[in-house]
């Protein structure tokens, strides 16, 4: 009997909006404890954060089918918390609600107000968002590619990754001096992409030493089969290695001056999209290469 995976482009654009709002709203938190006076880098984290969930959790629906016409499906849910769905739901349910009432605050100009433990609470259930997105398809155990330790790790790391990027390229654009002053920030976001490419090194090797044949195929998919194209252009050129490249050069050997340059603000601005890209690429090449386990089974 063979297992054929049943998600596709749908659910992979919707692991990688909720990854990337619950790295969005971390990462702010993050910001606001170490640079407070980035206030408009902070606001953006927060609007990002609850739009990408929501958006997400359309598309999330749209794939369940009945999802909008029986939305009683997705509430029967609580009811096993047994299932990594279940609380899926929960931390995606808390997450979306304290998002958006941080950013109602926020933009009703109270930002200042909004306490500090409500900030962190978020963020610990936006990092929960992320690494439940690598949960979900860890319980797929008949997938040596999604069912694996490193995959949740992975997708945390990128999921912050993305979230800084979607916020570093709003500022860039509608507060760069913001952009500027946050060297710290950008400098941390730096080494994501690099932390990432060695989590993918190492899930692969793992997932092709399987025991079992589909891991191996899996990994071959990747790197020399149908995915190969993607997996090495769009994932790891475009999403990983030239946005590396590009801020490397812009953090440690260009000047200060050609770093706040508008110039140097386009080369940031590449590299950010780049790795927007290569976040939204990474999900749905996981997806597309899984191989299922063949389980035999006897005539009855």
């Amino acid at each position: 009997m063979v297992f054929e995976p049943i998600w596709g482009t749908i659910i992979g654009m919707y692991l990688f909006l909720a990854g990337l709002g619950g790295g969005a709203y971390a990462s702010a938190t993050y910001l606001r404890l170490r640079k407070p006076e980035c206030v408009h880098l902070i606001r953006y984290g927060r609007v990002i954060a609850p739009i990408t969930v929501i958006v997400g959790l359309c598309l999330l629906m749209v794939d369940a089918t009945a999802g909008f016409h029986n939305p009683l499906r997705f509430v029967l849910l609580l009811t096993n918390f047994g299932s990594v769905m279940t609380w899926g739901v929960v931390f995606l349910a808390v997450f979306t609600i304290i998002a958006l009432i941080v950013v109602i605050m926020d933009l009703l100009g109270k930002g200042r107000k909004i306490p500090v433990w409500l900030d962190v609470f978020g963020a610990v259930m936006g990092i929960c968002v992320c690494v439940y997105t690598g949960c979900l398809l860890g319980v797929a155990k008949t997938f040596p590619l999604w069912n694996n330790p490193l995959l949740p790790i992975l997708f945390l790391v990128s999921a912050v990754s993305t979230g800084m990027a979607a916020m570093l390229l709003v500022s860039i654009f509608r507060a760069p001096k913001e952009f500027d002053a946050a060297v710290k920030f950008k400098k941390f976001h730096f080494w994501l992409p690099i932390a990432e490419l060695v989590l993918v090194a190492a899930m692969l090797f793992i997932v092709a030493n399987n025991a079992q044949s589909a891991g191996y195929a899996s990994v071959m998919n990747l790197l020399a089969g149908n995915c190969a194209v993607a997996f090495w252009l769009v994932f790891i050129l475009v999403g990983l290695v030239l946005p590396t490249i590009m801020e490397m050069k812009m953090l440690f050997f260009s000047t200060k001056k050609e770093e706040e340059s508008k110039s140097g603000h386009m080369v940031s601005g590449f590299a950010d999209l780049g790795l927007l890209i290569g976040g939204c690429a990474l999900r749905l090449l996981v997806l597309a290469a899984a191989m299922p386990i063949t389980i035999a089974q006897p005539w009855m």
